[in-house]
């Protein structure tokens, strides 16, 4: 039996694909403590693993900080400061005691890297977006607003360094906390197919497949073609893009399911035709079985589950890692990006996706290379393997 940590930071879309890789370590005999959020210890307790609560350690944030940290690189460094230098005294004496054989932390949880290399346990990156290195990392463009953003933050960048390096963290630079090489063991949820540039990737990285529920469907006779439009769960208020989407579909023989999100008053929207149906939420899985289009934020979550079901897509990305996502979907013929936020632009890009079959063969090979990835049993000997070899040396 081996003991595993995982560490993770309060994201449904970073900690839902890790729970049956979880569920398939406990199943075979392992202990699995994961140190994760109060929202999610239900979930993490019932794959069999020990959910440590970290609420009160992570830095207060209100909702505007939360959408600054998807966007502004020193605010997502602060908070990773403030919640290893939080964390510290805790954490440390408590892998102390619980002595594991490897600990497991998201790409986006670096604390738990910052720990693993503090304490010298064998690491695994856990990343539920694209695998980067130098040659993806080319392809993430960021826009003017953003880099002078980044700029702008170093200097409160280095003081968060130094604050972490006199506490015992070998911490040389920003790289060196968030960037990870071809020697570190990494496990990415995505298929070796829709992975850009995987052939700069060594064996080190087990593309394993999106981690995706696979709710059955009974399927019904549907004569009009539906259309499914949600921009994700965190950016989501955008009264004049949602009003776009209804007078571009409001008389065409389509049938239309948009996800405005709890931020969103529906009232705000004005008048809703009878071919919309249009919800706070919706469970995504379902409805995405019985779309033909999506027209999507191409957040790696809701794309992988959109091109697990076969469904091809219109992209309309909000920030630089999305944008990354909607071009490899573009690039794999999968989905048309939107040009334009305006009614005819939406119109003609969702017909240009319905009128060609092209685009529902291209995600449906992307489906098969999703389903036919190793998946959590993937995962749990990735894992395995690097504490067979840490043991070995």
């Amino acid at each position: 039996m081996s003991k595993i940590v995982f560490f993770n930071i309060p994201a449904h879309g970073h900690t839902n694909p890790t729970i049956e890789v979880v569920r398939e370590l406990v199943d075979r005999g392992n202990e699995v403590l994961y140190y994760s959020f109060n929202e999610f210890k239900d979930k993490i307790e019932g794959a069999g693993a020990k959910c440590i609560c970290c609420d009160e350690y992570l830095p207060k944030l209100r909702p505007s900080d939360e959408k600054k940290i998807g966007k502004d690189f020193s605010a997502l460094i602060e908070m990773v400061a403030d919640t290893t230098l939080a964390l510290d005294e805790k954490v440390c004496r408590e892998l102390k005691g619980f002595n594991p054989d490897c600990i497991v932390s998201d790409s986006l949880s670096f604390w738990g890297k910052l720990f693993a290399k503090k304490l010298n346990i064998p690491y695994v990156c856990s990343t539920t977006t694209f695998a980067f290195n130098e040659h993806t990392a080319k392809l993430m463009k960021k826009g003017l607003k953003e880099f002078i953003v980044m700029i702008l933050g170093m200097n409160h960048i280095n003081k968060k360094i130094k604050l972490l390096q006199n506490r015992g963290y070998d911490v040389k630079n920003i790289i060196s906390m968030i960037a990870n090489d071809n020697d570190t063991n990494t496990i990415v949820y995505t298929s070796k197919k829709f992975q850009p540039l995987v052939e700069t990737f060594s064996d080190k990285y087990s593309f394993i497949g999106p981690s995706v529920s696979k709710v059955i469907v009974e399927s019904k006779k549907i004569n009009r073609k539906l259309i499914y439009i949600s921009l994700g769960t965190v950016n989501n208020k955008n009264i004049k893009f949602y009003k776009n989407c209804i007078n571009a579909f409001e008389k065409c023989d389509v049938d239309v399911v948009m996800s405005v999100g709890n931020g969103t008053n529906i009232q705000d929207l004005g008048y809703i035709p009878n071919n919309f149906k249009v919800k706070n939420s919706v469970k995504q899985i379902i409805v995405l079985q019985k779309t033909d289009v999506f027209i999507s934020h191409c957040g790696m979550n809701s794309a992988n589950e959109s091109l697990y079901y076969g469904v091809p897509m219109v992209l309309f990305p909000q920030h630089s890692e999305q944008k990354m996502v909607a071009e490899r979907v573009a690039y794999l013929g999968a989905g048309v990006m939107l040009k334009r936020n305006k009614s005819q632009y939406i119109k003609d890009a969702v017909m240009q996706v319905i009128n060609n079959n092209e685009y529902k063969r291209n995600a449906n090979k992307i489906a098969s290379s999703f389903q036919n990835s190793e998946g959590p049993k993937g995962g749990a000997d990735a894992i395995l393997k690097v504490i067979y070899e840490s043991r070995q040396n």
